[in-house]
């Protein structure tokens, strides 16, 4: 970090080579041209937009056949692979093939969006909005967005998908219309000893030796989907210093948030989010090491909150550094001097980062509430269900653009997909984590607070938690139809004690979140409707939104960085990946790679670096060349890359991905799927 802070003191606010998100309509044509004699036209960038997908649980994927077959990593399937294994048939520790597409088996929770159109629908909003703050300013945004999505979706709701999108923290808006898949298969995951070689410990690290690729196929009609735009593999992959571009879906950064909104971050949400994080990986580990049967069930949580713990730390070490807020405070103050020399600048704009301020100071005060509230979902998944049955009731009597967003016309599908999905609820693992998350109420809130004692009552946590767990139907998806379909009668009637639980608290969740949405939320995001401005006038519109899990293409090249004084090379291969093993977890290879190591190629390439800017969503992302051919598979950032969300420097920030040299070899020398790497590399 010093040697970063140095670096950043050093540089001034302008936009480096290579950093950059950028939407697909407003793609850096110039600097293409300048640094790579590369201009991609509007044919190009609407085949790359058509050929890149999002899984809507929150990763990027691809199509790389005619017939639907999409890529994407591992650990995007891994939910997926994990509710279909069983003790019996552990895939996740297996790994699973379909040898035929009637093998192919539905995953019961993942949609998959294929962007088809962008439309600007700023003067329409800004209209909506004119003149609104607070609460005034909250409906009227929320009902807009369920105005403009419900007319672009139409009457196809079960293949369109429409998001309004706010880029530049509201500067701007836009109308995403997806086209939907909901029946989508898993086709091929590698074990995840292979998938995520080297564990925890070599996560965000580099070199890397992980063949972290999942395979699967989006079905329409019951039949694989037909395709047109999809992305053929160049098993050469990539040289250094060539073109290297990301078309992907990176979820959130952060970099033009006022300092206000940094400081809170630093100080206040991401130790809260670091400590519950922290708690939660020390219980699932316990409970893991109870039996290999507590340990499967409990894998796909605890890798999760693993990923999401050194992630998060990473964010708050970056934000621990001195330097970077020197840094953030020179680039707010020079916005602001801009804004206060023009008296019109100055009466649209100049209090806006004080108002912001002020909601910080707000959001501080209620933030663990809302968060134990009504963010989270008590740790469970029988609350989460009673959540959406008991909030489905109410909310489906409301006009659509009354209702919550998660509940509106354009959101039902998905959320329907989740709340009737197929995949087993472990009651054991649901104990666990429900018994944390009452203990974290009690703790965040007092035992002397109404809401507590009305959940707990006098029993302890764990007494309520085995109490209802034991008395719950809501694994049972016949039962969830049944109280979805009866609507507010059927929720009224119902003895489930999750449905009573999510009924009791839901008036004090509801309370809590209007005061989120209307204090801080909506005052966030008008003011920064005003700095968006401001920052337009000073810089002009030629730079890139920050990230809002939506369609954007990085573009950067193969290259090492030095670390340290050390200069860290950009590709590592499958010899160097059986020379770091040592026979014992992580760090073992399955038994189909060792078995067959004398007939892999020990020189193949097998993971490799970019300058590519990318941040967490962008997990499964193709790396393309100029000619939209797959020459890898983006499945982490080292760890100068965490720094990302508030930052970037070409320097030290790297993109890690899978060769596609060496999905091909794996698939073919060690899965026997040579019907796979056929369809992918487009032969008959």
């Amino acid at each position: 970090m010093r040697v970063l802070a140095l670096m950043l003191a050093l540089v001034s606010s302008a936009v480096f080579a290579a950093e950059g998100m950028w939407t697909l309509d407003n793609l850096p044509r110039e600097q293409l041209k300048k640094q790579y004699q590369f201009a991609p036209d509007k044919a190009w960038a609407g085949h790359v937009m058509k050929g890149s997908a999002r899984i809507a649980g929150g990763c990027s994927a691809s199509f790389v056949s005619k017939d639907g077959l999409v890529l994407t990593n591992h650990h995007c399937v891994n939910e997926c692979v994990q509710q279909l294994s069983s003790g019996d048939k552990d895939f996740i520790r297996d790994g699973f093939l379909a040898q035929k597409q009637e093998d192919e088996v539905r995953c019961p929770e993942i949609e998959l969006n294929r962007l088809e159109e962008i439309s600007d629908i700023t003067p329409v909003m800004k209209k909506a909005l004119a003149g609104k703050s607070g609460a005034d300013f909250a409906t009227a945004r929320k009902a807009q967005k369920a105005k403009l999505e419900s007319a672009c979706i139409g009457e196809d709701k079960e293949t369109t998908r429409c998001d309004v999108v706010e880029l530049y923290h509201g500067g701007q808006y836009a109308l995403y219309k997806y086209h939907r898949f909901q029946d989508v298969r898993l086709v091929f995951a590698p074990e995840l000893a292979a998938a995520f070689f080297g564990g925890d410990p070599d996560n965000f690290n580099f070199p890397r030796y992980n063949l972290d690729m999942g395979l699967l196929r989006a079905y329409e009609d019951d039949e694989p989907a037909a395709i047109e735009d999809f992305f053929p593999f160049k098993s050469a992959g990539a040289q250094p210093g060539e073109l290297t571009l990301v078309t992907g879906h990176p979820g959130s950064t952060q970099r033009q948030l006022t300092l206000a909104q940094l400081e809170l971050l630093r100080d206040f949400i991401l130790p809260t989010r670091l400590f519950d994080l922290a708690e939660l990986r020390g219980l699932l580990t316990q409970f893991s090491a109870e039996s290999e049967e507590h340990a499967r069930i409990a894998q796909n949580d605890l890798f999760s909150i693993e990923n999401s713990l050194k992630a998060r730390k990473g964010m708050f070490e970056a934000l621990l550094d001195p330097e970077v807020f020197n840094f953030k405070r020179k680039q707010e103050a020079a916005l602001r001097a801009f804004v206060g020399k023009d008296k019109s600048r100055k009466a649209a704009a100049g209090k806006a980062w004080d108002e912001i301020a002020a909601a910080q100071k707000i959001q501080r005060e209620i933030y663990v509430r809302y968060r134990r509230l009504d963010a989270g979902t008590f740790a469970t998944r029988y609350f989460e269900i009673a959540r959406a049955l008991v909030r489905g009731a109410a909310e489906r009597e409301k006009p659509n653009a009354e209702r919550l967003e998660e509940f509106t016309d354009a959101a039902l599908p998905s959320l329907t997909q989740n709340l009737f999905s197929t995949a087993p609820v472990e009651p054991d693992l649901e104990q666990v984590k429900f018994t944390w998350a009452l203990t974290k109420l009690r703790e965040s809130l007092s035992q002397d607070d109404e809401i507590v004692q009305q959940v707990l009552g006098a029993e302890s946590p764990s007494q309520v938690a085995e109490r209802m767990i034991k008395g719950t139907k809501l694994a049972d998806v016949a039962e969830r139809k049944r109280l979805w379909e009866g609507g507010a009668l059927a929720i009224e009637m119902s003895t489930d004690p999750f449905i009573q639980l999510a009924v009791a608290v839901d008036a004090e969740a509801r309370a809590i979140r209007q005061r989120y949405e209307d204090e801080v939320e909506a005052v966030e995001q008008k003011n920064a409707e005003k700095i968006a401005a401001a920052r337009f006038a000073m810089k002009g519109t030629g730079t890139y939104p920050d990230a809002t899990f939506t369609l954007r293409l990085s573009y950067g090249e193969v290259k090492g960085w030095n670390e340290n004084g050390e200069d860290v090379e950009p590709f590592t291969t499958l010899g160097g990946g059986f020379e770091r093993a040592t026979g014992s977890d992580p760090f073992r290879w399955p038994d189909s790679w060792t078995d067959k190591q004398d007939q892999l190629n020990a020189d193949q390439r097998f993971n490799f670096v970019t300058t590519n800017d990318i941040i967490g969503g962008n997990s499964g992302s193709p790396v393309i060349n100029k000619k939209a051919e797959i020459v890898g598979l983006v499945f982490d950032g080292n760890i100068r890359s965490l720094g990302g969300a508030y930052w970037f420097d070409e320097r030290v920030n790297r993109t890690v991905a899978v060769h596609s040299g060496a999905i091909l070899e794996a698939l073919r020398k060690i899965y026997g799927a040579d019907a796979l790497a056929d369809e992918m590399e487009g032969k008959e």
